[in-house]
């Protein structure tokens, strides 16, 4: 439950990288972020925001949309310095836990932000873990068993997934240590990410360019 929320708090901080926003365009962009990746919870929303507002990493403010006119004031939200410290030593991290299921994707669409030696160490330990899961399901598949028509279907359904994500790993690597060899590896500074964010989930324009993955 702690990873979950984790996630949460390392996707709004991300998010309100880009600009401050109110709870309504948070939401928005978290299920844009999260809805395509794992169930979202708006009711999480806010005790997360309140989470982050108790640690200083993020403040609020009322604003109203037109000055001068009765309409309800709406809460801004937006990074301290400190949450962007904090943001940025967040996305510095590239442990196991960065490359696991449940933080690899959000990591992913937050490239834009992180440095490319970061990048390049994480999309390194995915491929790593989507191999050793290859393996496994190779192995169950030729051990073979008392496994029906439909479990096997699965399998093979699965084995294609894996297969796929391995080989999309290994084009980004390629393009990251491409763009190493041209340009070096120094740390990046923390950079405001682009307005329209395009990725593999619809989300990030890395700071270095990614493969074209359309053979």
């Amino acid at each position: 439950m702690r990873n979950r929320s984790s996630v949460l708090e390392l996707a709004v901080l991300g998010l309100l990288h880009s600009a401050p926003m109110h709870g309504y365009q948070l939401r928005k962009r978290l299920n844009e972020m999260l809805g395509m990746l794992r169930p979202f919870s708006y009711g999480s929303l806010y005790p997360c925001l309140k989470n982050l507002a108790d640690q200083r990493l993020i403040a609020s403010s009322e604003e109203t949309d037109t000055p001068g006119t009765s309409r309800r004031a709406r809460i801004v939200y937006r990074l301290t310095e400190s949450g962007t410290a904090h943001l940025e030593a967040l996305l510095g991290q590239a442990g196991p836990a960065t490359w696991e299921d449940e933080n690899f994707d959000v990591r992913f669409a937050l490239f834009a932000q992180t440095d490319a030696d970061t990048r390049l160490h994480i999309l390194e330990g995915r491929r790593a873990r989507m191999a050793e899961r290859l393996d496994a399901i190779n192995g169950a598949i030729r051990r073979g068993g008392p496994a029906d028509t439909y479990t096997q279907e699965l399998q093979r359904h699965t084995l294609e997934q894996v297969e796929r994500e391995v080989h999309w790993l290994e084009g980004l690597i390629e393009s990251e240590r491409a763009a190493h060899r041209r340009t070096g590896s120094a740390r990046l500074a923390l950079a405001p990410p682009s307005e329209h964010l395009s990725s593999r989930i619809g989300l990030v324009t890395p700071a270095q360019p990614l493969p074209n993955t359309t053979k």
